[in-house]
């Protein structure tokens, strides 16, 4: 078995995943003493992406398997390329992300100290200072989830990394959510979720980290992709609604937090004004659109 597999799954992102790829084979060759295996999911790419990954993975000395999923959805194609994962430890970052060069070593050292059934966030970092300081996680110290709280923020699935254990408790990303699905976000977040119904520990560690390209510099790329991340969490609301309490519990923060518009407001999203309420109500139409569609399921069924 070996020590760490490392998942990435790739879409039309050849120029920015070449980057990606060659932090990979910097970040192996550091990580002396370590058995690393990487698993590439391209999800139907169109571009110059699958030959561009044949020629990467003949060349690196330590093993690649290269995967297809041509339907797409990032949820489908982590599913698929967990299947094909036998690590211990299975690390998990995007195409448009660039591994620091102790990212292995980091994360061995960091999972060396912990039991089975947990999952750990690293740090994100800003890649381009052109880039807006979104989808970013950068606190310097770790934290351990609280096991009634709601998992969305806490970590992130551009640096994410779980214990085998983990797949084997929680199964598979619900590829209803996620980039490339109808709920268009938070498929790390109904995972995390989930995992801690189970029991696993969640933890944030700075140790392990990526820098994080992602290109929005405009306020409206930023406005979308934060009402696409509380549409996504609004479906998970309505996906648990009525079978677990917790979801109770961040609505009723949701309501809490209101009062911040006009106490503490949010200032640092240009394009989003009362953040809070804006969150809110795109996770009233997530939880509308996934209830509608979970009612249409039970009419055809």
């Amino acid at each position: 078995m070996p020590d760490i597999s490392l998942l990435v799954c790739t879409r039309n992102r050849a120029s920015a995943l070449i980057n990606l790829l060659h932090s990979v084979s910097v970040a192996v060759g550091e990580a002396r003493g370590l058995d690393i295996e990487i698993i590439i999911v391209d999800n139907g790419s169109t571009d110059d992406t699958p030959a561009m990954l044949a020629q990467w993975s003949n060349r690196q000395p330590f093993p690649v398997r290269l995967v297809a999923e041509p339907q797409p959805g990032l949820a489908r194609a982590r599913n698929r390329g967990l299947q094909h994962c036998r690590g211990r430890i299975i690390g998990m970052t995007d195409d448009d992300c660039i591994l620091h060069s102790d990212y292995f070593a980091a994360l061995a050292r960091c999972f060396a100290r912990l039991g089975e059934d947990v999952i750990v966030g690293g740090r994100i970092l800003l890649g381009n200072p052109m880039d807006l300081p979104v989808t970013i996680k950068v606190e310097d110290h770790p934290m351990i989830l609280h096991p009634g709280a709601f998992p969305g923020g806490f970590v992130m699935g551009a640096n994410l990394a779980l214990t085998t254990t983990v797949r084997g408790r929680v199964g598979r990303f619900d590829d209803r959510f996620g980039s490339g699905a109808p709920f268009e976000a938070a498929e790390d977040t109904d995972y995390l979720f989930r995992a801690i119904g189970q029991g696993c520990d969640i933890r944030y560690d700075p140790a392990f980290a990526v820098d994080h390209h992602h290109g929005r510099r405009c306020p409206s790329e930023e406005k979308a992709l934060l009402a696409a991340y509380s549409y996504g969490d609004g479906a998970l609301y309505a996906k648990y609604c009525l079978t677990d309490w917790r979801i109770w519990r961040a609505v009723a923060d949701d309501i809490r937090l209101l009062s911040r518009d006009i106490l503490a407001p949010v200032r640092q999203h240009a394009g989003v004004r009362h953040f809070y309420a804006f969150r809110l109500r795109h996770k009233l139409r997530g939880f509308l659109a996934f209830a509608k569609s979970r009612l249409r399921r039970v009419r055809a069924g």
